[in-house]
C-alpha cells in the first residue's frame, strides 16, 4: 500500500477530513490512508465514543505524519446520542478558522444491530429508534452541522461519503434493522446531492470486510443460509482487507469524477 501512494503523488488538498467510527476496523485504516493525502497544514477529526482507542490511532497517525505536517484532533462522542452529534458538531465549528480548501466528511460510524432476529420480532418501537439514532439521525444531523459550519464560498470544495453497503439495495434475512438503515442512508445522501449541487456526494459500499462486523453477522445472524455464507466467506479467505477497499475509496476521491449522490460497489470498480 505504501508503494502504491508513493506512486501517486495526488492529494486531497489542504484538507478539514472528518471521520466517524475512527477507533477501529475501517474507520481506523482510512484515517491512516487518508492522513497520506492530504497537503501539509491539514487537520484530520478522528470521532469514536472510545477515548483510549482515539488518542492511540492519534498517536500513530503523528508519528508517520509529523505534527507539522498534519494537525489530528479527537472528538470522543457517541453519535447515536443527540449531545454527541452536538458536541461533535460545536468541535469542528471551532475549526472554521483553520480555512480549509478541501472539507471531507466521512460518514462511517454504524452499528450492525440485533441479526439474531427477525423483522416480527421487532414490536418496541424505542429498540428500532436507538437504532436509527446513530444509523440514520446522527448522520444526518452531523452531516447538516459541517456544512453549516462550512458554508459554500469560491474555492472550497466539499464532499460527504456515506460508507454505504449491498445490503442497501439487497434484502438479507434477520438484518432489518441494517438494511433498513443503510437504504435510508442512501436515499438521504441522494436527497442531499439534488439539494446541495456544489457538495460532491458518494455512497461508497466497501465489500465484505474483515472487521468485528463481519465476526459478528456469522456468529449470531439468524437466518441459518446467511450464517453459512459469512463463514464460508471467512474460511475460503474472501473477505477484503480494510486497506484494499481503502484504497478503492481514495482512489475514487482523487479522481472526483462519480457522479453525486451515486452508489458504488468496490466490486463495480
Amino acid at each position: 500500500m505504501e508503494d502504491l501512494i508513493s506512486r501517486e503523488p495526488r492529494d486531497l488538498g489542504r484538507a478539514l477530513c472528518i471521520i466517524t467510527g475512527a477507533s477501529k476496523g475501517y474507520g481506523r485504516a482510512l484515517a491512516f490512508q487518508l492522513s497520506c493525502r492530504l497537503k501539509p497544514r491539514s487537520v484530520l477529526v478522528l470521532v469514536a465514543r472510545t477515548k483510549a482507542q482515539l488518542n492511540e490511532l492519534k498517536e500513530d497517525i503523528v508519528s508517520l505524519c509529523g505534527q507539522k505536517k498534519l494537525d489530528v484532533r479527537c472528538v470522543q462522542a457517541d453519535l447515536e446520542e443527540t449531545e454527541g452529534v452536538e458536541k461533535t458538531v460545536q468541535a469542528i465549528k471551532e475549526m472554521n478558522s483553520t480555512e480549509p480548501d478541501h472539507v471531507l466528511l466521512i460518514n462511517n460510524a454504524a452499528s450492525l444491530g440485533d441479526v439474531s432476529r427477525f423483522a416480527l420480532s421487532f414490536t418496541d418501537p424505542a429498540e428500532v429508534n436507538r437504532y436509527l439514532s446513530l444509523n440514520v439521525s446522527g448522520a444526518l444531523s452531523l452531516t447538516a452541522g459541517v456544512l453549516q459550519a462550512f458554508p459554500r464560498r469560491l474555492g472550497l470544495r466539499r464532499t460527504v461519503v456515506n460508507i454505504s453497503s449491498l445490503c442497501a439495495l439487497k434484502p438479507f434475512p434477520s438484518w432489518v434493522l441494517y438494511c433498513t438503515g443503510k437504504a435510508a442512508r442512501d436515499m438521504m445522501f441522494r436527497v442531499l446531492a439534488e439539494e446541495e449541487p456544489d457538495v460532491r456526494v458518494l455512497s461508497y459500499a466497501p465489500g465484505p470486510l474483515d472487521t468485528d462486523m463481519q465476526l459478528q453477522a456469522r456468529r449470531f445472524s439468524g437466518d441459518l443460509e446467511l450464517r453459512r455464507s459469512f463463514s464460508s466467506m471467512f474460511s475460503e479467505q474472501q473477505l477484503l482487507s480494510c486497506e484494499e477497499s481503502g484504497s478503492k475509496l481514495i482512489k475514487l476521491l482523487l479522481d472526483n469524477d462519480f457522479p453525486s449522490g451515486a452508489h458504488l460497489d468496490f466490486y463495480e470498480l
